[in-house]
C-alpha cells in the first residue's frame, strides 16, 4: 500500500473526496513536510556549528540541500503525470523557480535578524532563537512553498506536457478510486 493509500484509507469520507480531487497537491505537500525537516535539520547543524556567526548562509545552504532532494521527490512522485520536457530542461527550470524561492524564503529571515535586530546583543538567545525558527521556517518557508506550487504547475511540470508522460508511464499505482 502507497503513502498515498494509507492516508486516504484513514481519512473520513468527506475529506477523502477532496484529498483524491487534489491528491497532488497532496503528494507536494508531504514532498514539503520532508523537505521541512532535511532544511531544518541542515540548518540548524551548520548554524549551531560552522556556520553559528552567519544564519542566513547556513539557511541559504540548508535550503539549497532541501531543494535538491524536493526535485527528485517531486519529479518521480509528486508531479509524475505532468511534465515532458527534456529533463536538463525540466531541472533548469526547476532550480530557477527554487532559486527565485529561496530568496522568497531568507526575506522574512533577513528582515527579522538585519532589520528589526532580533539578535544577540539586542535580545536573549532564546528570543533570537525563536524569531529565526518562526521568521525562516514558518513564514519564509510558507511564502516560498506557494510561489514553488504555482511555479512548478505552471512552468515546470505543466499539463499540457504531461500527455507524452502519462503515454509511456505504467499506471498510476498511487490513485485510489472513489468509493
Amino acid at each position: 500500500m502507497t503513502v498515498v493509500e494509507t492516508v486516504l484509507s484513514r481519512t473520513p469520507e468527506p475529506l477523502r473526496s477532496v484529498l483524491i480531487k487534489h491528491r497532488e497537491l497532496l503528494k507536494f505537500a508531504i514532498v514539503g513536510g520532508t523537505t521541512f525537516l532535511v532544511d531544518n535539520g541542515v540548518w540548524y547543524l551548520l548554524k549551531l556549528s560552522v556556520l553559528e556567526s552567519k544564519p542566513t548562509t547556513a539557511k541559504a545552504i540548508a535550503i539549497i540541500v532541501a531543494t535538491i532532494v524536493s526535485y527528485i521527490l517531486n519529479r518521480e512522485w509528486s508531479f509524475r503525470t505532468r511534465g515532458g520536457r527534456e529533463r536538463h530542461h525540466e531541472a533548469a527550470l526547476f532550480f530557477v523557480i527554487s532559486g527565485i524561492a529561496v530568496v522568497v524564503n531568507l526575506i522574512p529571515l533577513y528582515t527579522s535578524r538585519y532589520i528589526f535586530d532580533l539578535e544577540v546583543p539586542h535580545v536573549t538567545r532564546f528570543v533570537q532563537e525563536f524569531a529565526d525558527f518562526t521568521s525562516g521556517s514558518i513564514i519564509g518557508m510558507f511564502l516560498a512553498m506557494f510561489f514553488r506550487f504555482w511555479g512548478f504547475k505552471k512552468w515546470v511540470f505543466p499539463d499540457e506536457l504531461g500527455q507524452r508522460r502519462r503515454d509511456s508511464d505504467e499506471p498510476d499505482d498511487d490513485v485510489v478510486p472513489l468509493r
